[in-house]
């Protein structure tokens, strides 16, 4: 007896000692015991819910019905706030209020008003006070000894107070590992499932601050065909969640991490990377390739990049738009002045200013060497899609093809509408598909070859040709490119310091088949902001602005030999409609990127 008696003393001193440190919630009998801490007038306080994003949490409800309620992170000094309303739907979503944009490694101030129903009763509830820390943030690295941090650090250059509010995501990645780059397709033959890379996908405020992280570890794993891969394609869906896909899976998740569907892409296909964008009619377009391909030569292929699929919102493929089949895979002008020291994110600096001939091409075929290589024939790196966008008033596709230097309309027919790029190597039944340069005025420009005169130029190696809704019609196409620059003019540069890149605009008279540029900016930059692959330009309507990545620009460069002796240090810029310089500039230091994007909170939380 003295034995229990003393038992039950200990458990309740400490009880009185856990009390006293905080308000913990409890449980009897009729129910499971509860230890944890209770903050506030509501729940506890989870942080990272779905083990996904680690500097977000949720306020759970604590029992009561919550309405009405908005979310401030109160900033560091000098700092940049973050504030949102939360509908009622998404705290019933998450089982309390979601909490975005923790500092790490912080004592957090977060500052939330709601109302709270039980019994009958309604309390209004205003600025209440929660305290919440989050770690420090931390990710796998490549562990090279140039890595001094785990993300990138920013540095903010030029900040227009207009664009203050801004919340930037990258879409980058950790360097090529030993882990990384183990991994081949055997059977059949080709395939790119050797691009896998760790993500480093990250939210930084204007101040530069670290916002929102990935931590993938949940998802992702190296050691597994069908969880690896490299993570592109980020696009902010109408509800808010983002969509993208890496190696063999196409994902939707919210910003707080919660999954909405992770998929393997339907059997027929394989290697999903670049591009998957959300069509207005609710279904996706996703750049993937055919798992399974029978060549003219009755060779079984996986090929590179050159299918486009259309999945419904339950993962059924609706239309395909097989591109060995519609356009000329054995098309090689751009081929043959691709620099192979920078294909694509297969950079290898040993190839850098070399070329490959016409012959070195035609002797790929007598060979079984598929897969991601450049080259050309289905089964090659031949058309290299790096965006597809739809255009709803004619039901037609547009896709931004690198290794093809164009951008190519192609209707539900599976018929070329157009073509904006150079003119040269096209076959006969696309060559008249080919649009023509005009100035402001209308009048034809004078162009030789793949050159024009004046300021006009066409895209060469780009990404992210994209159709600008906000301005297009079905007459006039408005389209935003970034034009990375390699084998401009069909011709490299007498020296590697003389590529530049280029974000660029298009207006496009669809019925005139002409095609007018209408802004540019990159040139005057020089090879600082030259970019030699990935990178994003798009017109963003909320600010009526120009928002800009060049994601692997600002890198060390030997000019004697042609090789990157260092990470690129990416610039975001964010233009004013018309305007010829930023209005923000923000510099990252020691990373590989591929696109960024401003996020839009009140998608994300308000609806």
């Amino acid at each position: 007896m003295q034995t229990r008696m003393t038992w039950i003393a200990a458990a309740c001193v400490a009880a009185g000692l856990a009390i006293s440190s905080g308000a913990y919630a409890i449980g009897g009998a009729s129910g499971p015991h509860v230890g944890y801490p209770a903050s506030g007038k509501l729940g506890a306080v989870v942080l990272n819910p779905y083990e996904l994003a680690p500097l977000t949490a949720v306020i759970k409800n604590g029992g009561y019905t919550v309405t009405d309620a908005e979310v401030r992170i109160v900033p560091k000094e000098g700092g940049q706030e973050i504030k949102y309303k939360v509908s009622d739907t998404q705290v019933r979503t998450h089982g309390g209020i979601p909490v975005f944009g923790l500092y790490p490694d912080y004592r957090n101030t977060v500052e939330v008003s709601y109302t709270r129903f039980a019994n009958g009763k309604s309390e209004r509830v205003e600025k209440e006070i929660y305290r919440i820390y989050a770690g420090p943030a931390n990710i796998r690295t490549a562990g090279y000894a140039g890595v001094t941090s785990v993300f990138p650090k920013a540095e903010v250059k030029k900040m227009d107070p207009a664009f203050s509010d801004r919340l930037y995501l990258i879409n980058n990645m950790i360097a090529a590992t030993p882990e990384s780059t183990r991994a081949v397709w055997n059977n059949p033959m080709g395939g790119a499932l050797e691009w896998n890379r760790y993500p480093q996908n990250a939210i930084y405020d204007t101040k530069g601050e670290l916002r929102w992280y990935m931590e993938p570890s949940s998802i992702f794993n190296y050691h597994d065909i069908y969880r690896a891969g490299i993570m592109m394609g980020f696009r902010q869906n109408k509800d808010g969640a983002f969509t993208w896909g890496y190696g063999q899976r196409y994902v939707k998740y919210d910003l707080m991490g919660r999954e909405i569907w992770n998929r393997r892409l339907p059997d027929g296909y394989n290697d999903f990377s670049h591009a998957m964008d959300p069509m207005q009619n609710g279904n996706y377009l996703v750049r993937v390739a055919s798992s399974d391909h029978v060549r003219a030569d009755g060779k079984h292929v996986r090929t590179v990049r050159d299918v486009i699929i259309e999945v419904d919102p339950n993962g059924n493929v609706v239309d395909e738009w097989r591109l060995f089949d519609i356009l000329d895979p054995y098309r090689d002008n751009v081929l043959k002045v691709l620099d192979q020291g920078a294909v694509c994110l297969n950079i290898d600096a040993s190839q850098a200013g070399k070329t490959l001939s016409a012959e070195q091409l035609a002797e790929q075929d007598k060979s079984d060497k598929f897969g991601d290589i450049v080259g050309s024939g289905a089964g090659r790196n031949w058309v290299h899609v790096n965006s597809v966008d739809y255009d709803p008033t004619d039901d037609s596709i547009i896709i931004s093809s690198r290794h093809q230097s164009a951008l190519i309309k192609i209707g539900r027919d599976k018929k070329v509408k157009w073509i904006m790029g150079s003119p040269e190597g096209w076959k006969k039944e696309f060559a008249d598909k080919v649009l023509t340069p005009v100035d402001s005025k209308g009048n034809k420009i004078k162009c030789e070859g793949s050159k024009c005169e004046g300021s006009f130029d066409w895209t060469w190696t780009q990404h992210t040709g994209w159709r600008v809704d906000s301005m297009s019609d079905k007459k006039t196409f408005i389209l935003s490119v970034f034009d990375n620059g390699d084998a401009r003019g069909m011709e490299p540069p007498p020296l590697p310091d003389m590529k530049y890149s280029r974000a660029v605009f298009f207006k496009i008279d669809q019925e005139k088949m002409t095609v007018e540029q209408i802004w540019e900016y990159g040139k005057e930059r020089g090879h600082d902001w030259y970019s030699p692959v990935t990178s994003l330009t798009e017109y963003m309507p909320d600010k009526k602005s120009v928002f800009v990545y060049s994601a692997t620009a600002g890198a060390t460069y030997n000019f004697k030999t042609g090789a990157f002796e260092s990470a690129p240090n990416p610039y975001i810029d964010e233009f004013k409609w018309g305007e010829k310089e930023p209005s923000v500039e923000i510099q990252f230091k020691g990373t590989s990127g591929y696109q960024a994007m401003p996020v839009d909170l009140s998608k994300a939380f308000s609806q």
